[in-house]
């Protein structure tokens, strides 16, 4: 097993571990400040905001890194076994496994069919029954998105791993015997 010496592998490497960095950035983003700064406008607000991110967040620079992720990181791990790298390998489809398990699946199941229950919500004129239905959705969208970003940060850790990985040269074991020193005999 040699290092990788091709540009196109260390291209297709790099470029799953620049869409991990940014789909793992995007969901942190949510979790440390835009929910947050939503929950603490007044639920009204917060409602509207949402309302309209969810209406424009599917687009040309959100897909690449959101299904772009996964579809790479199966690719490099092919790449990486066709190339003899065998626990690189395993660390990029374990990669492409966390993050589909723990991004891309609870997205479909769980925050979409949320933000569509939302998006079709009239804006409750009533506190009351805004801050109950702002509440109601904050808390769970927000808990699941927090699983959605530590599962992207441990994909895009064990993809890192998988390309430290590939550009080491293996080292062959070494059995020291028992012989003697050459200098004590």
């Amino acid at each position: 097993m040699e290092r990788i010496r091709s540009p196109f592998a260390f291209l297709v490497l790099g470029a799953t571990m620049l869409l991990a960095g940014a789909i793992a950035g995007f969901f942190y983003a949510y979790s440390v400040s835009v929910m947050r700064g939503l929950d603490a406008a007044t639920p009204q607000q917060a409602i509207g905001a949402m309302q309209g991110i969810n209406a424009t967040i599917r687009n040309a620079w959100f897909a690449p890194a959101f299904f772009g992720t996964p579809i790479l990181a199966v690719a490099s791990g092919v790449l990486l076994f066709w190339l003899k790298q065998r626990g690189a390998a395993v660390a990029m489809l374990v990669a492409a496994l966390v993050y589909v398990l723990g991004a891309f699946i609870p997205t479909f199941i769980v925050n979409v069919p949320m933000n569509d229950v939302l998006a079709m919500s009239a804006i409750p004129v009533d506190l009351a029954e805004a801050q109950a239905l702002w509440s109601q959705y904050s808390i769970r969208w927000t808990g699941w998105n927090h699983l959605r970003t530590l599962s992207s940060f441990a994909s895009l850790l064990l993809i890192g791993l998988a390309l430290l990985l590939s550009t080491r040269a293996a080292q062959p074991l070494r059995v020291e015997h028992d012989r003697p020193h050459p200098k004590t005999g």
